[in-house]
């Protein structure tokens, strides 16, 4: 028998073969998954919205969360932006690396 082939339970190396899973225990384990993948989902729009201004309360309206989180990003890049030039306007040296 080839090494990476599993025994057989009566084999003398005493090396069992776990037996597959039958097709209800596959479709368990895939919905316990699926259910898992949407929590985690579910819990990151939770915090987005409780960080984001305005979005308390949307964490059920992933497109709006997303869409409000896009702008208060983009808000937050034009009020640095603005600082760095008010700040270099001033003859200030900003790093590059504060510039992106």
């Amino acid at each position: 028998m080839p090494a990476n082939l599993p025994h057989s339970p009566n084999s003398p190396n005493g090396v069992t073969v776990k037996p597959r899973l039958t097709k209800a225990q596959k479709n368990a384990n895939h919905i316990a998954s699926e259910r898992k993948r949407r929590r985690v989902i579910r819990k990151g729009f939770d915090k987005l919205a409780s960080i984001v201004p305005g979005m308390e309360g949307y964490a059920r309206a992933e497109g709006i969360v997303l869409h409000g989180s896009a702008s208060y990003i983009r808000q937050l890049m034009l009020a640095r932006r603005s600082m760095i030039e008010a700040l270099e306007k001033k003859g200030m040296h900003v790093p590059g690396h504060y510039k992106l």
